[in-house]
């Protein structure tokens, strides 16, 4: 590991007990377990870091919010035509179910998606490349197909070492339409090209149920700017077969780093600490929050979000979805502090976005691994790749700029969204496209 830089190292020396990685790495390792939204297990790490928030002397409650999940049955993809084989797949949560004995249909891989891809998708179980956004689920709508397969992976996967989601079909793809779809390999979408497959049976059958999911919230009340909020996000649940440490236990136990700090040190304004449910399946304990706390976002001026951390071998980067003076603010102080990040103006898909959106400027924190240097997303999401060190980096950065926020003389960020930062805002949540779907119903 290469030493810090001398400031840096002054730093710590001042200020020994500010940020400890030690301790955030063994908070990592005793949430380090699979938790994916509205489950127990989720709600058992939601438990573990209210606890922790008492532990430290801190406010804090749990609050529960309802979303949307449902339970797979049978999900089976054949090839008929010009061979016959069953493939692994998993059934896309939400989807339309096919009636009984499946869907069959002329089987056509339509790669991106193109206007000729799509010339002859109607009525077709078509296979496309990666997985779906709005843009091209609302071409395949547009042009009619009967079913959607998609694939994740690479070729050179270890079947036995290779996990498969299980993915759900949004609301936000659904208000263009709904079709039967499965999710299968690379590997395996591979074999089917290679061999022609033109004729295949899939079947679907899930229920749609509902799920309880939780956010942690913890509060330090401000000594005498109380009813001005920085409010600080990391989300805590994981995806399947993933412990989630880098994505993104790494930004939670960074978030209780800062409330320990705040909790020692009151500030000027009110911070409130928040570790929010179910981002993995579309940023849900973020938008559960600012709808239960409508009237309460007035007096939020600031939201500061960490989102994965903690590789040895990575990058700094900070997005900034406010006024670029803040970006300005941002690169001076990283130069004058000895941190060297990227910053720029922009979204980062996370829990900050639901707050831009509600108009309350956000800035996202990020310490991404080097190529080839981290695991997202799958089952090598583990400890072996993060360092306590590295958590160090990112949180010290993060609460300087915290306490600069929180105990200004007076709040020096606009407590506004600049136009060019709404339209990519909404352009992330696909609004327009959204309007307009409704407007055809």
């Amino acid at each position: 590991m290469a030493t810090l830089p001398e400031t840096e190292n002054r730093r710590r020396k001042a200020n020994p007990m500010e940020i400890s990685g030690k301790r955030a790495m063994a908070l990592l390792e005793k949430i380090g377990f699979t938790r994916v939204a509205g489950s127990p297990e989720e709600k058992q790490a939601a438990e573990l870091l209210l606890a922790e928030c008492r532990e430290i002397g801190a406010q804090a409650e749990i609050e529960s919010f309802e979303i949307e999940d449902a339970e797979v049955e049978t999900a089976v993809l054949e090839i008929l035509e010009p061979y016959q084989q069953e493939y692994p797949v998993t059934g896309y949560k939400c989807a339309k179910n096919t009636y009984q004995g499946g869907l069959t249909a002329d089987f056509l891989y339509v790669e991106n998606g193109t206007e000729v891809d799509l010339a002859q998708a109607e009525g077709k179980i078509v296979l496309v490349n990666g997985f779906l956004r709005v843009p091209m689920f609302r071409k395949l709508m547009k042009a009619g197909v009967a079913g959607i397969v998609t694939m994740e992976g690479e070729l050179r996967d270890d079947r036995d070492a290779t996990d498969l989601a299980t993915r759900k079909l949004r609301r936000t793809l659904r208000a263009f339409g709904s079709v039967p779809m499965v999710h299968t390999l690379v590997l395996d979408a591979f074999d089917m090209v290679k061999r022609g497959a033109s004729k295949a049976r899939l079947v679907l059958k899930n229920e749609v149920v509902e799920k309880t999911s939780h956010n942690v919230i913890a509060t330090i009340p401000g000594r005498e700017k109380p009813d001005e909020v920085v409010s600080f996000g990391a989300h805590y649940d994981s995806v399947d077969f993933s412990k989630g440490v880098y994505d993104n236990g790494a930004g939670s136990v960074i978030n209780m780093e800062l409330l320990r700090y705040f909790q020692e040190n009151p500030p000027r304004r009110t911070v409130k600490f928040m570790w929010y449910g179910s981002e993995e399946i579309g940023l849900e304990g973020s938008w559960a929050y600012v709808k239960a706390h409508k009237d309460e976002l007035k007096d939020h001026v600031l939201m500061i979000n960490v989102d994965v951390a903690g590789p040895v071998l990575g990058r700094e980067t900070v997005s900034v979805t406010g006024d670029q003076g803040l970006v300005s603010y941002m690169e001076y102080a990283g130069k004058v502090r000895g941190f060297g990040a990227e910053i720029k103006q922009g979204i980062y898909s996370s829990d900050s976005i639901p707050f831009a959106d509600s108009g309350v400027p956000a800035v996202n924190f990020c310490r991404g691994g080097a190529p080839g240097a981290a695991y997202i997303h799958n089952r090598f999401d583990t400890l072996s790749f993060l360092s306590g060190e590295a958590l160090e980096k990112t949180a010290r950065f993060v609460l300087d700029f915290a306490k600069d926020m929180a105990n200004a003389v007076a709040f020096p960020v606009k407590r506004e969204i600049p136009q060019n930062m709404i339209e990519e805002v909404e352009k992330y949540l696909y609004k327009k496209e959204l309007a307009k779907a409704e407007e055809k119903k």
